[in-house]
């Protein structure tokens, strides 16, 4: 469907009421009444919906600047609520509110006016989704344009007010659902702020980085769950008796001339607060002066801060969160956030502090049938008026995103490939049907939508090769190959360990060492070996590839693995982070071929505690290449090493001196030790939440065909366990080593506010659910488990709403200020330290705590041998001073020990903090990128299959009802969905 902006004209009298669907005649005639004496003083007006344009310089389109949804949190607020604000009644004092307070809290700069008013020219008011094309844009007649977003403040603005406190930094993501609701999440505090409507989110999009104001506790939204005509303070929890609650509750509106927290269109924050008047919060308790708020000049085209102002909203007030520059922020904000537990924060965006890449990868489709059908008319146009010619030149097509998260955006003409001019100018609709990728090149203040460049196509969008390309290029993976410079860097073959290494090196192959991984994978991470000690002590080992000896700090091969971050899997091939001559040969733990490992060893003993480590260089020679499977048989006793038929075909070659014997007795005690660590584990609070996975069934075509379950078998717990306790035992020892130049990984704690819906979920399913702590969660869920024995269904289902209040695990460099307080531990595995060590092959943080680990074992070796100079005669030095369980807090901290580590890091390209935080950042985006991209792949193979599938079969499970839709779980494709 299309949409054509058409010329209007006016009068600038006229009025209009928004009227909500309940509302009667009669209340519409008062409010008409009463908004037309408010104006009658007034040359022109406007209402919330509908922006009126003088006579003197016509309109286009429709001129609502976004649509309304339809919860209540969406709903304008009428002009009588605005003047009721005004003039409060006195409040009681035993239920103070936020706004007396918080006019403490100053605002910066003010924000636009949803109501518009100008004698002026205005930029016509697209409709938030427009049903069509944008035809033509318009000759610009008018000499001023009206601006409909707030101006970004300057970097150095944002720096100041982010220091001070008057601003948080946070990242953008926008509900998928409902555009016109954005969530900003700030580190640090539990609760996302809300960002609702276009004005307030001020042109931010999808994966932004911005600068955002927290409004007052009183236009905060209610949660849902919550009583909306409860009191107030039955809201509010005893953490309300805290300073900062106190204080905040001060100010916080009830009753009828309460504002309406959330307002999608409200624009009449013009007032500031004047720099020289303001005051913050103290360090206690939060509280500042009453700050003196005067409104801003008026200019002479009638403009404050270059906004038209609305006298319908001068009565209103803006009051921001704000807090002092010698107390922590983040943490106030989170404490006033816990507080107000029956509220959601919400707030407007003032900057992008830094765009995202979403910015200039995007997908969609063009409209263009309206477009070639109006050609010829507006040629007929443009032959009687010069202006039509002009608008002609500068023809406009719409772009309709894949992605809902993002707007509708103008296509200037000029500016297509000329393969899509040929194609339009030839009156070629099928254009339509060709997916094309775009990049946003302005969006500015007087723009509703922005403007974006085609930049290339893929091809017809029904194509599985060109969907493919479009999922790649909207997540900014490159699937080139590698550069000459990166290829220059490796490795001559044949190749063979270095004479050097070996002298470096402990030489482990004569040691029974294997690898467990799934029978397709090419790139060979890990290795595992174990031997039995006395007194039922097994030294238990993990040998990791040592990427890092062929990707050397700062090389070109270097710079491609880290732009890349991660190996990205598709359908049925990869796009390795490494190029395969390392991916898949010269890193990878072939068996029977000699290879470089990082190696931790572990005396274990029968409680599962680790009583001694070992951590070092090594050299490995894997005996065979096990699969889950191959794993699985050996634990359940199902492998007959007598059977040489099976063995022959089924079962992988043996390499080096070892047998079948061997290979089945070091699986069986890894599986033993496994069990006591995973039990251990759980005990001390860790969580599990294993939701069903479905794999698909491809044809040798490459086309799926069927789906089955994918289920997590014992031989796949037995490998995790050994790889958490590398990991862990990697973040222990480089951040002792090198306390701000570590890069950790860090795993919040749940949404609250989603917990707490789970929770009732369970609840109305008869289930008890106990969230007060990681541990307690766990045990509940295991004891719902063997409630459900016989309803997998439903269980399937608690598990898939279980994982949604989960957040996201990201890397983070330990010297980072943002966490100079903690927040360092990981919620799901109940560990203060973690991070990534045991795949380097395919990450790329992997190979920095490689490269961290390695100075910090030759630092150590560096400080023994001075040691070994300096000690008195017959005294023994301390050879594993930086790497043993145990370290003497007083050694690591010498000059001696600080100086052999400052020259380790620098010999093996540590990086520094500042450099380590941006990687960081760097990493969690390619992460979570390659994640969008398997989860887009998967849906894709979905929907091929049931295009396939005339008819799909499946046990399905109504989740609700509601009076057009319902929805449910369908089993065999583990998904929810409503119809």
């Amino acid at each position: 469907m299309g949409c054509l902006i058409v010329e209007s004209t006016q009068s600038q009298t006229r009025t209009e009421e928004t009227i909500t669907e309940n509302g009667s005649k009669d209340k519409k005639k008062n409010r008409r009444s009463r908004r037309s004496k408010r104006n009658s003083s007034l040359s022109a007006s406007s209402s919330v919906s509908q922006i009126h344009i003088g006579e003197s310089c016509p309109a286009e389109g429709d001129s609502s600047l976004n649509r309304m949804s339809s919860d209540e949190h969406h709903q304008l607020p009428q002009a009588s609520n605005a003047a009721g604000f005004k003039s409060m009644p006195t409040m009681d004092v035993n239920e103070q509110t936020a706004d007396e307070i918080l006019q403490n809290l100053p605002a910066l700069t003010p924000n636009i006016n949803g109501e518009l008013l100008s004698n002026s020219c205005h930029d016509p008011a697209v409709k938030e989704e427009p049903t069509g094309p944008v035809l033509l844009a318009r000759p610009n007649i008018c000499q001023i344009q009206q601006k409909h977003y707030p101006a970004h403040w300057s970097a150095e603005a944002v720096a100041e007010a982010l220091e001070r406190g008057d601003a948080f930094k946070a990242l953008f993501r926008v509900n998928a659902h409902n555009r016109l609701e954005a969530y900003c999440k700030i580190d640090g505090v539990q609760t996302d702020v809300l960002i609702s409507g276009l004005v307030d989110q001020n042109r931010a999009v999808e994966g932004d980085t911005v600068a955002i104001v927290i409004d007052p506790p009183s236009l905060w939204t209610k949660m849902k769950g919550f009583n909306e005509n409860a009191n107030h303070s039955a809201l509010i929890d005893d953490r309300a008796c805290r300073p900062e609650a106190v204080e905040f509750a001060r100010g916080s509106s009830k009753g009828k001339s309460k504002l309406d927290p959330v307002d999608d269109y409200d624009c009449s924050r013009n007032y500031s607060v004047s720099a020289e008047k303001r005051s913050y919060y103290d360090n206690e308790s939060l509280v500042g002066e009453i700050a003196h708020l005067e409104p801003t000049e008026v200019s002479e085209n009638c403009y404050i801060n270059g906004y038209h102002p609305s006298t319908s909203h001068s009565s209103r007030v803006d009051y921001s969160v704000s807090v002092s520059d010698d107390g922590n922020a983040v943490e106030k904000l989170s404490a006033v956030v816990s507080s107000f537990s029956s509220k959601r924060p919400t707030g407007r965006v003032v900057a992008v502090i830094e765009s995202s890449l979403r910015r200039d990868t995007v997908v969609g489709f063009l409209s263009v049938k309206q477009s070639i059908y109006s050609r010829e008319s507006n040629k007929k146009e443009s032959r009687k008026n010069k202006h039509r010619l002009t608008a002609l030149n500068r023809g406009y097509i719409m772009l309709t995103p894949n992605d809902p998260k993002f707007t509708k955006m103008t296509v200037p003409v000029k500016d297509l490939p000329e393969c899509i001019k040929k194609r339009l100018d030839s009156g070629d609709a099928t254009v339509e049907m060709d997916l094309v990728a775009a990049r946003i090149v302005n969006w500015g203040e007087e723009s509703y939508i922005p403007e974006a460049h085609v930049i290339h196509m893929f091809g017809r969008g029904s194509d599985v090769e060109a969907q493919i390309a479009a999922i790649l290029f909207e997540n900014s993976i490159d699937p080139s190959e590698f550069s000459s410079e990166a290829l220059s860097c490796l490795p001559h073959i044949p190749w063979k360990v270095p004479v050097e290494e070996l002298q470096k090196r402990r030489d482990l192959r004569n040691l029974c060492v294997f690898t467990i991984d799934p029978a397709t994978a090419t790139d060979l991470d890990d290795a595992l070996s174990v031997e039995g000690l006395s007194d039922g002590v097994f030294r238990v080992g993990v040998h990791i590839a040592d990427a890092s000896y062929f990707v050397l700090p700062d090389t070109a091969l270097d710079i491609d693995a880290q732009m890349r971050s991660t190996s990205v899997y598709l359908l049925r091939s990869k796009l390795p982070m490494l190029p395969s001559l390392l991916s898949e040969n010269l890193c990878s733990l072939n068996p029977g071929a000699d290879r470089l490992a990082f190696s931790i060893f572990w005396d274990i003993d029968p409680a599962g505690e680790v009583l001694d480590r070992w951590i070092g260089r090594t050299i490995i020679k894997s005996c065979c290449k096990l699969s889950h499977e191959h794993a699985q048989e050996i634990i359940d006793g199902a492998f007959d090493i007598h059977n040489s038929i099976s063995i022959g075909n089924h079962w992988p070659q043996l390499h080096g001196q070892f047998e079948w014997l061997d290979v089945i007795g070091s699986v069986k005690s890894l599986h033993e030790i496994s069990k006591v660590l995973k039990e251990n584990r759980f005990t001390r609070g860790a969580l599990s939440l294993e939701s069903p996975k479905v794999d698909f069934i491809f044809d040798e075509d490459g086309v799926p065909y069927d789906s089955v379950f994918s289920e997590q078998q014992e031989s796949n717990f037995l490998v995790e366990e050994f790889m958490l306790l590398a990991n862990r035992t990697a973040a222990e020892v480089i951040t002792r080593a090198y306390p701000t130049s570590a890069l950790l990984r860090r795993h919040p704690e749940p949404n609250v506010r989603k917990l707490k819906e789970f929770e009732m979920f369970c609840n109305k399913h008869g289930l008890h659910l106990d969230i007060s702590s990681c541990d307690h969660l766990h045990h509940s869920l295991e004891h719902i488990k063997r409630e459900l024995e016989y309803d997998s269904v439903l269980f399937d289902i608690l598990m898939s709403y279980a994982a949604r209040p989960m957040q996201l695990a990201a890397y983070f460099c330990s010297g980072d200020f943002n966490y100079a307080n903690g927040g360092w531990g990981h919620y799901a595995l109940a560990i203060p330290l973690y991070t990534h060590f045991t795949s380097p092959i395919r990450r790329y943080p992997d190979i920095i705590v490689h490269r961290t680990l390695a100075a910090t074992i030759e630092a150590e070796e560096m400080y023994w041998k001075q040691r070994m100079l300096q000690k008195p005669k017959g005294e023994d030095a301390v050879i594993r001073c930086f790497t043993s369980i145990c370290v003497d807090k007083d050694t690591m901290e010498s000059p001696e020990a600080q100086a052999a580590l400052s020259a380790a890091a620098a010999k093996h390209g540590v990086p520094g903090t500042e450099i380590l935080t941006d990687l960081a950042g760097h990493c969690n985006e390619r992460k979570l990128a390659s994640r969008r991209v398997k989860d887009a792949l998967h849906k894709l193979c979905m929907w091929n299959l049931l295009e396939k599938k005339e008819i799909l079969f499946s046990e399905a499970r109504v989740l609700g009802l509601g009076p057009k839709f319902m929805s449910i779980y369908i089993l065999k494709l583990a998904v929810s969905s409503s119809y």
